[in-house]
């Protein structure tokens, strides 16, 4: 399954079934899972961990050195989960030894990267998420679950963008993105909650309903108060999504884009 033109360090391990098409290389101290599959010209670098049934396309760069100033050789890591979709020029950077930094760089399952995303150095993906074409991520982006971003969007350094939330193109994140809301513009702003994308994945009206609640508290207000919120629907049903959504602002350290 690995084209004679591929080069394959000795101490790589690679389930039987990967397929390694012509001139990508794979380091040593690299693991790839059961039915996944590597395009011509790809490169993954030492300490990188994959799952089963990925699809990695001709020309990404997975694994790669972080991009940080201090780094300067250590052994860092980058893991992958399962059945991820990787496209042409995807860069995805290891880990970094910085203060802040954890040295793992983390991709979850199902996810969709497409054409030339950027994921940097201790960034970490949920599950189920899509990168269009472009969008990046600075060193040290937390990701949620079913998040969607928007052609050449840029989320700043320790920013986080909350599951279920959309930004649209070009969207350029400064601050921590809320989940189920979505985002557009530069800098970005808030245009209310993600009502289709919500409604696609199955959730009531009745939650979609509270999160708009919300939504209309804490981002048409001039000031963010999350634990006025949460006493002010302590008399209606708790839905988790709300508790989520609320528990996001309080924990805010960017700050919340509004």
């Amino acid at each position: 399954m690995i084209d004679g033109r591929a080069v394959v360090h000795a101490g790589a391990q690679l389930a039987s079934d990967v397929t390694v098409g012509p001139f990508s290389v794979i380091e040593e101290d690299v693991v790839i899972g059961s039915g996944t599959r590597i395009d011509s010209h790809v490169i993954i670098r030492s300490g990188t961990h994959i799952g089963q049934d990925n699809r990695i396309y001709s020309f990404s760069s997975v694994g790669e050195d972080p991009q940080f100033a201090g780094y300067d050789g250590e052994p860092t890591r980058l893991e992958i989960g399962d059945a991820n979709v990787i496209r042409e020029y995807v860069t995805l950077n290891r880990g970094s030894s910085s203060k802040r930094g954890t040295g793992v760089t983390r991709v979850g399952s199902h996810n969709f990267l497409m054409a030339y995303s950027h994921i940097a150095h201790d960034s970490t993906l949920g599950n189920h998420i899509i990168f269009a074409n472009g969008a990046s991520l600075a060193g040290h982006v937390e990701v949620g679950d079913y998040a969607i971003l928007g052609g050449f969007t840029l989320v700043h350094q320790f920013c986080r963008v909350g599951q279920h939330s959309l930004m649209g193109i070009g969207t350029v994140c400064l601050k921590d993105v809320a989940p189920f809301l979505i985002a557009a513009g530069n800098p970005a702003k808030t245009y209310g909650v993600n009502v289709r994308g919500l409604r696609r994945r199955g959730f009531t009206e009745e939650v979609i309903s509270q999160l708009r609640g919300v939504y209309r508290k804490e981002f048409r207000a001039k000031t963010v108060n999350a634990e006025q919120t949460e006493k002010d629907m302590g008399g209606l049903p708790s839905y988790p999504e709300v508790d989520t959504l609320i528990r996001f602002l309080s924990q805010s350290e960017r700050g919340v884009i509004r």
